[in-house]
């Protein structure tokens, strides 16, 4: 681990403001620091080598609190854990709470954070050995992950520049949710739609989300879904726990008089970024069929495009969601 400059800081202000320092006056990469469950394991690997470490683990954003709107606002320094067994959460979001318990294990669910878990970054292992070239890591040093190991990698959003997964549960479920991000940074405070936070790699793999230098998450909002609402997340891995997705899906359906009112559902493990498009919701609104949830499935994966290893992720995605979008539509 190189040398750094750590700061702790005690309100948001003070956190964005040192980033902003550290970013514009000092010239340095700026990271806040949170539960530290991604940063401190790539600063030790030599994948970031931030100048400046802002410690945010004393703001008072850990609160889950209702919305006048009648949703729920999240702090980003909201423990996983916490999330998870919330009563809210369980009881009106529940493919959160399932998405969140599927993910890592108790000890790093203790630790994790809402805003940190955002910015998961992902598991390939090239991005992950600073031996390595790497887009976006190294930008212009290549993607030695097309003709190496890519099993566990994108088939959706890939660029010729990347193929590397987007690894959060939670994110798959955020985006099903159709959450909102709240960010401050010295300019302000701005609220982003999750369908807009996470970029696809393009050309520029290195930027991952809308974020700028030294924005902060602050909390993320979620809407109030009407009675009759049911959800789901279903993972499937290589192992029951302590594993990232191969695929997964996350469904949130709204029913009356037994057809779909409203639906949004999202794929994970699979994607860039977690998965999801406007087209596959709207066939999804009336009589539930084995038909629709197979026609919005191929609509979801139209434009995947495998790799020689990871071709099987497209028909496990398709299976995931039917299966997740069933279960919620019978009560099975």
């Amino acid at each position: 681990m190189e040398m750094f400059q750590l700061w702790r800081a005690d309100d948001v202000a003070e956190a964005v403001t040192s980033a902003a320092y550290g970013d514009r006056q000092l010239g340095a990469q700026v990271r806040f620091l949170a539960g530290g469950t991604t940063l401190v394991d790539l600063m030790k690997l030599g994948v970031e080598r931030p100048g400046v470490v802002v410690d945010i683990g004393h703001l008072r954003l850990d609160k889950i609190e209702p919305t006048p709107a009648g949703g729920v606002r999240i702090g980003a320094m909201v423990r996983n854990a916490d999330l998870a067994q919330h009563e809210v959460i369980r009881e009106h979001y529940s493919v959160l709470s399932q998405a969140l318990l599927s993910g890592a294990s108790p000890q790093l669910r203790n630790m994790a954070t809402t805003g940190g878990n955002l910015l998961q970054r992902t598991r390939c292992v090239y991005f992950r050995d600073a031996a390595m070239p790497c887009n976006k890591r190294a930008p212009g040093s290549g993607c030695p992950a097309m003709g190496g190991y890519h099993r566990n990698l994108a088939v959706l959003g890939t660029s010729e520049a990347c193929i590397a997964s987007n690894p959060s549960d939670m994110n798959v479920a955020l985006m099903a949710l159709g959450a909102t991000i709240e960010i401050q940074g010295v300019d302000g405070r701005r609220s982003v739609d999750i369908d807009d936070f996470f970029l696809l790699p393009g050309d520029a793999p290195e930027r991952e989300t809308v974020l700028r230098p030294g924005e902060l998450i602050t909390h993320v909002t979620l809407p109030p879904w009407p009675p009759g609402t049911r959800s789901l997340y279903l993972k499937l891995r290589d192992r029951a726990s302590y594993e990232f997705a191969l695929a997964s899906a996350a469904v949130v359906v709204t029913l009356a008089q037994g057809s779909i009112q409203k639906a949004r559902v999202a794929l994970g493990g699979v994607g860039t970024r977690p998965w999801r498009t406007s087209a596959a919701d709207m066939m999804l609104t009336g009589a539930p069929s084995a038909k629709v949830f197979e026609a919005a499935a191929a609509e979801l994966l139209r434009d995947a495009r495998p790799q020689r290893d990871n071709a099987f992720k497209i028909e496990l995605a398709r299976r995931s969601l039917v299966h997740a979008l069933k279960t919620v539509t019978t009560g099975d």
